[in-house]
């Protein structure tokens, strides 16, 4: 079992930039497949970056594209999300997820194959 706490959330000018931190505890880190989602108020749960088990993997979500980047430090056991050139749109609660059980080289975009999920973070961005 794992469990995930975010942080770094917080409220910045369009184009700015936020460094979003999620914390694993548990002994298995590597053995999780990793993800970002969103939720904007009155929106569904939306995937925004998914890191493998090892870190040689990435996928993102069309919409942040060339502006976020994920990662993953198996030492820490941290998964930190880079948001550069941010928009008002991007304005919603981010959530870290991890899931159990994948391939080395997995990388998942449904909400449903995800087992463990953060309280979320506030990110909000202002015109």
């Amino acid at each position: 079992q794992v469990q995930l706490v975010e942080s770094g959330g917080g409220l910045v000018q369009a184009g700015g930039s936020l460094r979003l931190s999620c914390a694993a505890s548990g002994r298995t880190f590597s053995s999780y497949a990793m993800g970002w989602f969103r939720q904007a108020p009155g929106k569904e749960r939306e995937f925004v970056a998914a890191i493998s088990r090892r870190g040689g993997s990435t996928d993102y979500a069309d919409s942040v594209k060339g502006r976020f980047t994920i990662s993953r430090d198996s030492a820490k056991k941290m998964v930190p999300l880079q948001m550069n050139s941010l928009k008002p749109e991007d304005t919603a609660v981010y959530y870290c997820a991890a899931a159990q059980s994948t391939g080395w080289g997995t990388l998942l975009r449904s909400l449903h194959e995800y087992d463990y999920w953060g309280q979320g973070t506030q990110v909000t961005v202002s015109s």
